[in-house]
């Protein structure tokens, strides 16, 4: 499940995509806008500017912006740095692998199989997804309502 600090950080990203190549944007202003808690918010940035997905400049006119373009930064990265490996389960990950303490035979354990699909299919769309991907689908589902 993702964890709350990921969706705060992919809440913060998808907003700083929306305002790329515009001014920096304050904490203070991104927080109260997105609806986010400021001093959690600034902890997440700090992170994400440590691991070179942000930039920021201090004082007057400072705030954070994207270090690259939204094409060019996937959801699955930021959802890997804050919450760590995609896998469901340890033995089917690729960075954090644990052998299953219950599992007899990994080759054969259908649970793992299973798991093992569920981890690619996953990784599979959050790498092929970039902020704006993400940015533009929102901006294309649109409400409609209907009147009988």
């Amino acid at each position: 499940m993702l964890s709350k600090k990921a969706k705060y950080a992919l809440i913060a990203m998808l907003a700083l995509a929306r305002d790329y190549g515009k001014k920096p944007v304050h904490i203070s202003d991104l927080s109260k806008k997105e609806g986010l808690p400021k001093k959690y918010t600034e902890l997440i940035l700090l992170e994400l500017k440590n691991h070179g997905f942000l930039q920021s400049k201090k004082g007057k006119g400072g705030g954070y912006w994207l270090r690259k373009p939204p094409s060019e930064i996937s959801l699955g990265n930021i959802i890997r740095l804050i919450d760590g490996p995609l896998a469901p389960v340890p033995c089917v990950s690729v960075t954090a692998y644990e052998k299953c303490a219950e599992c007899k035979d990994e080759r054969s354990c259908c649970i793992r199989s299973v798991m093992k699909d569920v981890r690619n299919s996953i990784a599979q769309i959050l790498d092929s997804t970039s902020l704006e991907d993400t940015v533009n689908r929102a901006g294309s589902e649109q409400e409609y309502m209907y009147y009988i």
